[in-house]
């Protein structure tokens, strides 16, 4: 193995800012339902504000093929492996799409430069000391004659006590332990209590890593709610972490073994290099190596919920750190969605399915729900059906909407679709634009529900100046002068700002929106007035939502 793989570049050209944005990778198990997409839409809103205003950005994810949960998928119906992960991936495919989120790349974990550049960081942290290999103690199946995954193991939790916790963390209490920890602990497979069973396995000394990661915590790469949690971790013992599992598994064999796999989180968080690889080779103008070495510029921000903090707080940063490539710029941390209170989960069956709310309504009213919740703290998110038709009615349909439909109205019966060559009545505009720098700040420090609070404002003011100066009166009284024209071109301009600040939020009613106004919607253009330019035909953008509609 070539541990000169990556190019280390000392010098680099200073030019564009760049950066790659990640999701965390959805598990190639079942189907793609709401509360994956806060964390899809939330980095999406982010990737585009982030080329609106001019940033060269790479967008990526995949699917998270590996384990025993897809080994056993397949067995159960009596396919391989890979069907299964190219099923899911085909399908999660389509599914983001129908709700606009626009990846540079997707893919999945299985793949050949993954599996190249797993065993490269294997062997480039087992060349610098930090891989041992040692005989332990693991939980074993003896029905299935296989040894269990943490999350084929459920007990009482060692720590607080609490019932069905799985065999590596706690989610009442958030301790980590071992499976072998567990009380009473019985397989999810078979029901089965397990035995325990002497086996060798290859681990990662993560301790060695301690102080360098705690430095690099310290230089705010995460929310500092979440710091606080992490730096509490790491006050205690950091143990050495298995990152090999037994034969049968579906994963990437270790080299020079024959029933040795590489644990799915190992090769999972390796995928994000991987899976970049695999847009480079689609865009031979992107330089690889320049995005990885250890002293670049070009910023990496993740996505990710606070279920995964431990993963990519200490082992991913510690794999890199350990082959001497680049770490994380930031750590964007979500909570999760919950419906009646409770964390929504496949296995609880406590989720709605995307394909069946997306017969229902338009992908920008989730889009805009989830931006009227997200902050930059890790706080659940409530889905509640009557709130969400709430919002989007009163928001959506009966503010934004109403505003260029009442507007474009007059401009396209009654000046042949032209707007006027003034704009007289320029201190509301000035208002409006003044806001930009605002929601600036605030769509880079994630605050998207304080700027939805603050266009909501502005819409109201809109809609009030229009009451004020009474288009419809001066229509009644047969006054179709300039003034009536000016009064809507306004208006009309007024909506242009707002749908330019709600662009990353709202892609279809921005699409439609710039159908209808003519003209392409810029951050740098929101300064510029349309003046003298034609509008087409307004047709109605979206309908109300009705609760039979979604129950």
């Amino acid at each position: 193995m070539n541990l000169n793989y990556f190019k280390i570049r000392n010098n680099m050209k200073k030019k564009k800012k760049e950066m790659i944005i990640t999701c965390a990778f959805p598990y190639s198990n079942g189907f793609i339902h709401i509360g994956h997409l806060l964390e899809h839409i939330q980095a999406d809103i982010w990737v585009r504000f982030n080329k609106l205003i001019g940033n060269k950005v790479y967008f990526i994810c995949s699917d998270d093929t590996h384990g025993t949960a897809i080994m056993l998928k397949a067995i159960i119906k009596k396919t391989i492996p890979k069907n299964i992960i190219f099923e899911m991936y085909k399908s999660h495919i389509i599914e983001f799409k129908k709700f606009n989120i626009e990846y540079d790349k997707y893919y999945f974990t299985h793949n050949k430069e993954n599996k190249i550049l797993t065993n490269l960081l294997f062997d480039r942290l087992k060349h610098n000391g930090y891989i041992k290999k040692k005989i332990c103690k693991q939980l074993y199946d003896i029905k299935k004659k296989i040894f269990l995954p943490d999350r084929f193991i459920k007990g009482k939790c060692p720590k607080c006590y609490a019932y069905n916790q799985y065999g590596d963390n706690c989610e009442i209490c958030g301790a980590f332990y071992k499976s072998t920890e567990l009380i009473k602990p019985k397989s999810t497979i078979t029901g089965l209590k397990p035995i325990i069973k002497k086996t060798t396995h290859y681990f990662l000394k993560l301790f060695l890593f301690k102080k360098k990661i705690n430095n690099w915590l310290n230089l705010k790469v995460i929310q500092n709610n979440v710091l606080n949690k992490v730096l509490e971790w790491f006050k205690k013992e950091i143990k050495a972490w298995n990152i090999s599992r037994n034969n049968p598994y579906f994963g990437f064999k270790i080299p020079g073994e024959n029933k040795k796999y590489f644990y799915v989180w190992f090769d999972a968080l390796i995928g994000y290099i991987g899976t970049f690889k695999i847009l480079c080779n689609y865009n031979k103008k992107i330089n690889f190596d320049n995005f990885w070495y250890k002293k670049t510029k070009i910023e990496l921000y993740h996505f990710i919920g606070k279920d995964i903090i431990y993963f990519h707080s200490l082992f991913w940063p510690s794999i890199l750190e350990g082959s001497n490539l680049r770490k994380p710029t930031k750590l964007f941390v979500h909570g999760h969605i919950t419906i009646n209170n409770n964390k929504i989960s496949k296995s609880k069956k406590t989720y709605i399915n995307i394909n069946y709310y997306f017969k229902k309504k338009n992908s920008d009213f989730l889009r805009y729900y989830y931006a009227s919740k997200l902050s930059n703290s890790i706080k659940d998110i409530e889905f509640n059906i009557k709130n969400f038709i709430e919002i989007i009615n009163n928001d959506i349909i009966n503010k934004l909407a109403n505003l260029i439909s009442r507007n474009s109205s007059f401009i396209n019966n009654y000046y042949y679709n032209k707007l006027s060559n003034i704009l007289k009545y320029s201190k509301i505009y000035q208002i409006f634009i003044n806001e930009s720098k605002n929601i600036s700040n605030l769509y880079i420090n994630m605050k998207f529900d304080i700027i939805i609070n603050i266009i909501m404002k502005l819409v109201d003011l809109a809609n009030f100046y229009i009451n004020i100066k009474k288009p419809w009166y001066l229509f009644k009284k047969k006054l179709y002068n300039n003034k009536l024209q000016m009064i809507c071109t306004i208006g009309i301009n007024l909506f242009k700002i707002l749908i330019t600040y709600l662009k990353p939020i709202l892609p279809i009613f921005t699409f439609k929106s710039e159908f209808l106004l003519n003209t392409k919607l810029t951050w740098i253009g929101i300064k510029k007035p349309l003046l003298g330019n034609k509008i087409k035909k307004f047709k109605k953008f979206f309908h109300r939502i009705k609760l039979n509609e979604i129950l």
